[in-house]
């Protein structure tokens, strides 16, 4: 199937574990994450604080510490999708689109309103694992 397609989608795919809760000093959410092994490399190295910058006005996007396994790639998003860009770029998209291919690995959905990365400038987040 072609990226985008709807069986790489994270509603069709597996949660893992409880999930993880991202804060800042800009307010605090839970997301759900697939099943993949870039999720579970992604809670082994819990708790981690990523520095978040603006790009192209519909997503915050930072650097991992670490590298992390990838894995299948779509390159259509909705706000609220958490993904990998590359092997250690974190992403939180707040707005629908598209990314270039080869696009994005999804880690999971943001629960609730992700209006809180709907302002201009960086942003320090904490991620942790949901207990």
């Amino acid at each position: 199937m072609a990226n985008g397609d709807s069986d790489t989608s994270p509603a069709t795919r597996a949660v893992v574990g409880g999930g993880i809760v991202i804060s800042s000093e800009r307010g605090r959410i839970t997301a759900d994450l697939v099943d993949s092994p870039a999720t579970r490399a992604l809670l082994a190295r819990l708790p981690l604080t990523v520095e978040m910058r603006d790009h192209l006005r519909q997503e915050k996007t930072g650097p991992l510490p670490a590298l992390l396994p990838g894995g299948p790639r779509q390159t259509d998003f909705s706000a609220g999708t958490i993904g990998l860009w590359g092997t250690n770029d974190f992403v939180i998209y707040y707005r629908n689109g598209r990314v270039p291919s080869p696009g994005i690995v999804v880690l999971g959905r943001v629960n609730g309103d992700v209006s809180m990365f709907d302002t201009p400038g960086p942003v320090t987040l904490q991620i942790k694992e949901r207990s």
